[in-house]
């Protein structure tokens, strides 16, 4: 019955709990709530309504169990879905969240439509929308960015609401890149205990190595002074024309 269920939301009662797990009384059938998907910032009762997302059906000897989530990103997305007509219909598709269960999610958005704005779908007139989600979510913070094809527009939106002064692909393979901000901006954009780019990070699916301007610039002055310096001592060298030197500083050597 529920196997082709999976990212349903479910409504049940809770019920138990069971060495932190929460028994969830779904009508015919009961559903767990393992720890690991319990909203941090969430309490229930027995006897409280819940509504949880289904996540997976554990096919036990005991016979199937189903594991539903508070703390899911899936659950996120499905809210969404119900509270926004463009995503239902296929004008708007969220194409990714990256979530701190109780704490804040990041919601990433695309139109398929040049007239609709994927993020003032979701937010909805006067914050509707988003504000029904955040209320479901027990008032966990959710910021709603526009996704994009260019990665690096995409990693300045994620970002959000820091201001970002210079994007760069570090490195295709391995999905890096180093963003550059203002002093001011800095804390803004790492976000407390590194939430804000631990999420944009997620939510990208980039590796995002933050710096301030003077940190971008004491290190390019660095490695001005070690080409300097490295220049200086290939040189040095019996028979390596500068031509070679050149060639040599270019693919990397130092000393």
């Amino acid at each position: 019955e529920y196997g082709d269920r999976i990212g349903d939301i479910l409504t049940g009662q809770a019920k138990r709990f069971d060495r932190g797990d929460m028994i969830v009384e779904l009508g015919r059938t009961e559903g767990v709530i393992p720890r690991r998907e319990q909203s941090r910032a969430e309490h229930y009762n027995p006897g409280d309504r819940i509504r949880a997302v289904l996540v997976h059906v554990e096919r036990l000897g005991k016979g199937p169990q189903l594991i539903i989530s508070r703390a899911s990103e899936l659950l996120v997305k499905k809210l969404f879905e119900m509270e926004v007509p463009e995503i239902y219909d296929g004008t708007v598709s969220i194409v990714s969240v990256a979530r701190d269960a109780g704490e804040r999610s990041k919601v990433a958005g695309r139109s398929r439509d040049r007239d609709v704005d994927p993020v003032g779908a979701c937010v909805g007139r006067k914050g509707t929308r988003v504000q029904a989600v955040i209320r479901e979510l027990r008032g966990e913070k959710i910021d709603i960015v526009q996704y994009d094809d260019d990665v690096s527009q995409y990693v300045r939106n994620a970002l959000n609401p820091a201001t970002i002064n210079r994007v760069a692909v570090r490195d295709y393979e391995n999905r890096e890149i180093e963003v550059i901000v203002s002093e001011d901006q800095l804390s803004l954009a790492i976000g407390k205990k590194g939430q804000n780019v631990r999420l944009a990070s997620k939510l990208t699916g980039w590796r995002l190595d933050i710096k301030s301007e003077a940190e971008k610039k004491a290190e390019v002055e660095a490695e001005m002074e070690r080409m300097a310096r490295a220049s200086r001592e290939l040189s040095r060298l019996p028979g390596v024309e500068a031509a070679v030197v050149a060639l040599l500083l270019d693919a990397g050597f130092r000393s």
